[in-house]
């Protein structure tokens, strides 16, 4: 006889998906590893030597949990951005951040507002939790901050996403849009406000932090900036009654002692965030140049990817993609119309961007002779 777990009624009724496919199962299937890593918005820069050195000493002592109060951690953050560190939470990454506050604030039946297109792990956790998805489209190719709020509103949603800058377009709005928007949350509405890319930003694109304001988190991580996407470390400021309702809810040892550690580390070398900054802007300009010598239109960025508008609709661009994996070099495409229209491609080193230039007006030939 077999033994049926006794799954949850959410559990049997969603679908098997996840919101990503790794560039290493699809190396599995192509049998062969990328020579080119463009598409996951790593930074192939990596972490500072200091974080790597920091981290190599942590490695002796593995055998000891982290700290479950990340107290250093969210010490160093709290001085680094001028807040109280009652106002910080620390967690695995934005990903299991996003989980968390969902799980607060979602069950069956809870509208929750996004765009359409925008970041799909947030989408995956409010499905998980039996939300109900709420979407407005990009206008413009950026998310459309009127049009999310006006939702929120309208079907009285406990939480509403907003990445600034954004995945997978790249823009952006600037400092007083963002700010405009967090004064006209609906009451009743949480915005969750995704900055995971804000170091790659000009300034002026982030208002300042304003810790009694109770109608907004703020997330940023060390994946991007600081190169440390594998540690999986993250954090969020808000509110001081909202940090502590994490406590209830977050897995306290969860972020591992490593990561602690290299992350404190990665915050102190400023110098190094600097290099790295530039070395993006460097490599968007390339990717701009790439693209424009194949006929290709760029939206502008202010990430460490630039999205490249194909000319047509997504079934070419999804040509174009698979033609660029089938030669080694890994790259993603959002995935809803018009934004589908594009291809993302991640700023990578000298060498990979060699590639990609040697490779596309292969593909871009190849595909129109089918």
């Amino acid at each position: 006889m077999t033994v049926v777990p006794r799954y949850t009624d959410l559990v049997r009724q969603l679908p098997n998906t996840i919101p990503f496919v790794g560039p290493e199962a699809q190396e599995r299937a192509l049998g062969a590893p990328f020579r080119a890593r463009l598409g996951a918005n790593e930074s192939v820069f990596g972490p500072s030597r200091q974080a790597i050195c920091a981290m190599q000493r942590a490695a002796r002592d593995v055998w000891m949990y982290g700290d479950p109060e990340n107290f250093e951690l969210k010490q160093a953050l709290a001085e680094h951005h001028g807040v109280p560190v009652e106002n910080v939470i620390v967690g695995e990454g934005i990903d299991s951040l996003l989980g968390y506050l969902v799980r607060m604030l979602v069950r069956a039946g809870t509208p929750v507002v996004t765009s359409l297109g925008a970041y799909p792990t947030f989408n995956y956790h409010v499905s998980g939790f039996g939300g109900c998805l709420h979407t407005v489209p990009y206008q413009n190719d950026a998310e459309d901050v009127e049009a999310l709020l006006h939702l929120a509103q309208k079907v009285r949603a406990p939480l509403l996403y907003f990445a600034n800058p954004d995945n997978p377009m790249g823009t952006w709005h600037e400092a007083d849009v963002v700010q405009s928007m967090i004064d006209a949350v609906p009451p009743g509405s949480l915005l969750c406000l995704d900055e995971a890319y804000l170091e790659f930003a000009a300034p002026g694109t982030a208002p300042p932090f304003s810790t009694e304001d109770e109608r907004v988190i703020r997330f940023r991580t060390f994946s991007k900036a600081y190169g440390m996407a594998g540690a999986r470390i993250g954090y969020g400021i808000a509110h001081a009654s909202l940090v502590r309702a994490f406590d209830k809810v977050r897995n306290h040892f969860g972020v591992n002692r490593i990561a602690q550690i290299g992350a404190l580390a990665a915050l102190q070398d400023s110098q190094y965030l600097a290099e790295v900054q530039n070395k993006v802007i460097k490599g968007r300009q390339r990717i701009e140049r790439i693209a424009e010598a194949n006929g290709l239109a760029t939206l502008p960025s202010a990430t460490n990817f630039v999205a490249l508008d194909c000319g047509a609709d997504g079934k070419y661009a999804k040509a174009l993609l698979q033609g660029l994996i089938e030669r080694g070099i890994f790259v993603r495409m959002p995935q809803v119309s018009p934004l589908d229209r594009c291809i993302r491609i991640s700023v990578g080193t000298d060498e990979h961007l060699d590639m990609l230039q040697m490779e596309l007006p292969q593909v871009i030939e190849s595909v129109a002779s089918t």
